[in-house]
């Protein structure tokens, strides 16, 4: 009953956050990204603030001082600005399907940095993930998109913000981490009116009320995956994230007009299923290593 409760709410947490990534494509059409970024951060931030507050974890700035924390926070920030330029200069589709490499991406580090044992099937699906990937991105042809490449970059600081949370110690509080993520967020957003020279602009009635649920979407989505995470096993609940690409493809079709190629949608199909192959592996593999202890 709990696995069956948190793969409904993974699957409610995947739909919320493609509701989330559709908004926030929708309004950069409208607002300058810039902003966009600014308001949802610091928003984001002062909530997870008062969560600390008026919680055990208690609010301990120091660890924000961390050489960890502090790469981790420089990493959502990158991320922040190049998913959500790719999602307003190209398709949401696109930038959804190569999102799903994440869990590759990690996979693939934590064998070249931190020393973690892969073996030759979790290789191959790492392989026929990055094959799905270069369907999608189709380098070298006219239907090529810068936007594509920002999409990678974002996913790849995702895979390095998850590699680096791996070593953090107990004490640093996941409310802590999420202020901060949502801090650097802010931060990035002022630093891209600043290099970018946006002009912020007054948003509408309408304007606001949008960006007020695209913050609460991004909120229900964190808040339902981490109560996913912790009453069942990661390795039941997993695959479900991969919900998110398809909630991201029917909102790119019904609400954007976007008609994603034969070839998006097998990249897409080859990036799902290695990465829950390879997750299934992985979880196997531990339950044998813990069985013969």
């Amino acid at each position: 009953m709990h696995n069956l409760r948190a793969a409904l709410l993974m699957v409610l947490a995947m739909a919320a956050f493609a509701c989330e990534d559709a908004l926030l494509k929708g309004l950069t059409g409208r607002i300058p990204t810039g902003q966009l970024l600014a308001v949802i951060g610091f928003a984001g931030m002062a909530v997870f603030g008062l969560w600390i507050a008026f919680s055990p974890e208690g609010l301990r700035l120091r660890n924000l001082l961390r050489p960890q924390v502090a790469l981790r926070n420089l990493c959502e920030g990158v991320c922040a600005i190049t998913f959500v330029t790719a999602l307003a200069t190209g398709d949401l589709s696109i930038a959804s399907a190569i999102l799903q490499a994440q869990p590759l991406l990690m996979t693939l580090g934590a064998a070249l940095f931190l020393g973690e044992q892969v073996g030759w099937r979790r290789w191959m699906s790492i392989a026929v993930g990055f094959a799905g990937v270069l369907l999608i991105v189709k380098p070298g042809t006219a239907a090529f998109e810068f936007s594509s490449v920002l999409a990678i970059i974002a996913v790849v600081t995702l895979a390095v913000r998850d590699l680096v949370t791996r070593r953090l110690p107990p004490e640093v509080g996941s409310g802590l981490l999420s202020a901060g993520a949502f801090g650097s967020m802010g931060v990035a957003g002022l630093v891209l009116l600043a290099v970018g020279a946006q002009q912020p602009i007054a948003p509408s009635a309408g304007q606001g009320a949008l960006m007020a649920a695209t913050l609460c979407f991004g909120l229900l989505g964190y808040i339902t995956m981490v109560i996913a995470t912790r009453i069942a096993e990661i390795a039941v609940i997993a695959p479900f994230r991969y919900s998110r690409l398809l909630f991201a493809m029917l909102l790119a079709v019904a609400v954007f007009g976007e008609r994603p190629d034969a070839a998006t949608l097998l990249g897409a199909a080859l990036i799902a299923g290695a990465g829950i192959y390879s997750m299934w592996r992985e979880a196997r593999l531990r339950r044998a290593q813990l069985a013969a202890l």
